[in-house]
């Protein structure tokens, strides 16, 4: 456990003493609901607030990790050995100026598609049930039935590495399945312009009742899980991969192969990180052997498992 008061002294000063937590448990800020705590958990408010907190973990050699609202993050049962900075509901200014949305990386996308819907902006649909925050949706170019950010994208402003803020237009964001330049070179995302179409409120409205039914019927949402628990192998489904290898329903402690859609791991109600990435090995593993495909793994590791 990492303990300095010093640290802690200039962190409270930049965020605030109430926006400043030792010792906080990861479990109640993923969606996996799993995960032992942070040395450090700091909330900011600002783009500034963001820089200087990473200037502080830097000049005290202590890691450091973005945090949106873990939709797509599994955190070791003993926890982060850093700073853990989350740009979340801090951080989730929205604001509708014609057919463009200009709102920050902590706003999460489902609330940023419904709120496009209520101004007859039409191109979000798809992102409707996504749980992430638009930064995470940013970063990995979320997307869901046919449709990606890269489609409603204009431009993101983010913070480099070496602490400059910088405005990049869509076509130099390189991003592809799950990828974009802001996880290839450790960008910060502050925030997006998505640039829309107006529509009619009800054709928007109805397409994204029928999404949401179509995750109720195939998504097992009534357990806490990460979603994709792996990518999309080239020219295959991972999860009917993982079906034709005889897993579905496949458990170790309380993680299983949801029978429900064999591309999610859940958590039954008292899984372990270790579980969980138990389970993804042996998953990994059979499937590799039946079919000769390595699964990837879409869900990102964080901390210490053993």
């Amino acid at each position: 456990m990492l303990e300095d008061q010093e640290l802690w002294n200039s962190l409270c000063e930049i965020a605030g003493s109430d926006n400043v937590r030792r010792q906080e448990p990861m479990k109640k800020h993923t969606t996996f609901r799993i995960g032992g705590p942070a040395d450090y958990f700091v909330v900011p408010h600002s783009r500034e607030e963001i820089r200087q907190a990473i200037e502080v973990c830097r000049s005290f050699k202590v890691p450091c990790y973005i945090l949106g609202n873990g939709s797509n993050l599994l955190v070791g049962d003993k926890g982060y050995r850093g700073v853990v900075i989350q740009i979340y509901k801090n951080f989730c200014s929205l604001e509708i100026q014609g057919e463009e949305i200009h709102v920050e990386a902590g706003a999460l996308l489902g609330t940023t598609a419904k709120k496009a819907m209520k101004a007859s902006l039409a191109g979000l649909e798809f992102a409707s049930g996504i749980p992430g925050t638009v930064g995470g949706a940013v970063a990995m170019n979320a997307g869901a039935y046919g449709g990606e950010m890269k489609d409603v994208l204009k431009e993101i402003a983010v913070l480099t590495e070496d602490g400059r803020f910088l405005t990049i237009p869509r076509e130099e964001l390189d991003l592809g399945y799950r990828t974009s330049i802001v996880s290839k070179k450790g960008y910060i995302v502050l925030d997006a312009v998505l640039s829309l179409k107006k529509g009619n409120r009800e054709e928007i409205e109805a397409k994204m009742e029928e999404l949401k039914s179509r995750r109720v019927e195939k998504q097992p949402l009534e357990y806490p899980s990460a979603g994709s628990t792996f990518k999309r192998p080239e020219g295959y489904f991972a999860g009917k991969l993982i079906m034709d290898a005889g897993l579905r329903g496949f458990s170790v402690g309380g993680a299983m192969v949801s029978e429900k859609h064999c591309g999610f791991v859940i958590n039954r109600g008292d899984a372990t990180a270790k579980d969980v990435r138990d389970l993804m090995d042996a998953v990994s593993r059979k499937v590799r052997e039946q079919f000769g495909v390595e699964l990837e793994p879409e869900v990102k590791m964080l901390g210490e498992f053993e």
